[in-house]
């Protein structure tokens, strides 16, 4: 446990240029301190102290505005920015040296028992305000831009947007408009707006041609 607290230090340290010393990440730093908790109530979990572990993730919670589950696993060099309302449910499952942004959930979809969380890959980004809902996969060196909303898996190498989310980019090259609409849920308000655009050029011509 010494071993991954240290990692989750060092990708402090990394990942943050205004971290300046040690002695500032533990006193002052919300996503570390949420994280120090979790691995002692992650552990409490696994030892079936049950109430146990989700007391000590409550404190946490009051403490540093984070809410992790106790029984989330998260792996090695994990990293939270800005943490305030950060939310990661219990069934979520962490990959190493993952970074989330404030305001990020992780979180089910519904009422089902068993797995319902999200998956997420080594070298993952989730933007602020970003929500990765449901058993889905997120890959490996994936990126969620923030506020998106994503509700399918994502493959490894990919940049993901928007509400829903859509994949944007594959292995660092875009993903034409027509790939995007057979690879993901459609977008009913950018569908609407099209609409709507179609409907206005319509709507002129017939006056244009009214006129003359």
């Amino acid at each position: 446990m010494f071993g991954t607290i240290q990692q989750d230090l060092r990708a402090v340290f990394d990942r943050d240029p205004a971290a300046r010393t040690t002695l500032e990440v533990f006193l002052t730093y919300a996503g570390f301190q949420a994280l120090l908790a979790h691995r002692f109530a992650h552990r409490l979990w696994k030892m079936r102290l049950r109430l146990l572990g989700r007391l000590v993730s409550q404190v946490a919670r009051w403490v540093t505005g984070v809410e992790i589950h106790p029984g989330a696993t998260i792996g090695h060099g994990f990293f939270i920015d800005h943490g305030m309302g950060v939310v990661i449910g219990e069934t979520s499952e962490i990959g190493d040296y993952v970074t989330l942004f404030q305001g990020v959930t992780l979180g089910g979809t519904g009422k089902d028992k068993g797995k319902r969380h999200p998956t997420l890959g080594n070298h993952v980004v989730v933007g602020s305000g970003a929500k990765v809902l449901g058993n889905i996969r997120i890959g490996d060196s994936v990126k969620i831009g923030a506020n998106s909303v994503v509700l399918r898996s994502v493959p490894s190498n990919s940049t993901v947007t928007g509400i829903p989310g859509r994949i944007v980019k594959s292995i660092g090259v875009r993903v034409p408009e027509e790939a995007m609409d057979h690879a993901n849920i459609p977008d009913p308000i950018a569908e609407r707006f099209d609409a709507m655009e179609q409907e206005l050029i319509t709507l002129r011509k017939k006056l244009e041609n009214a006129e003359d």
